[in-house]
C-alpha cells in the first residue's frame, strides 16, 4: 500500500502569502477610505494619502507582529 503525502509546507506557504497580502490591502483600503471620507467632509485634498500611508505603516506592523520570527 502506497502512503499518502500531503503538500503542506507550499500549502502554507501560500496561505500565509494570501493573509500578509490581505492585511497589506485591507490596512490601505481601510484607512484610504477613511482618508477619502475626511477629505470629503473638511473639503481637503490630503487625507487620502495619509490615511493610505498610514494604513501601510499600520499593516507592515501588524504583519511583523504577527509573522515575524523571535529566534
Amino acid at each position: 500500500m502506497k502512503q499518502k503525502t500531503t503538500a503542506s509546507a507550499p500549502t502554507e506557504g501560500r496561505d500565509q502569502g494570501m493573509a500578509i497580502l490581505s492585511y497589506l490591502l485591507a490596512g490601505i483600503g481601510l484607512y484610504g477610505g477613511l482618508g477619502w471620507l475626511g477629505d470629503r467632509f473638511w473639503q481637503t485634498s490630503f487625507l487620502l494619502p495619509v490615511g493610505m500611508i498610514l494604513g501601510m505603516g499600520i499593516s507592515i506592523y501588524v504583519v511583523i507582529k504577527r509573522y515575524g520570527s523571535a529566534a
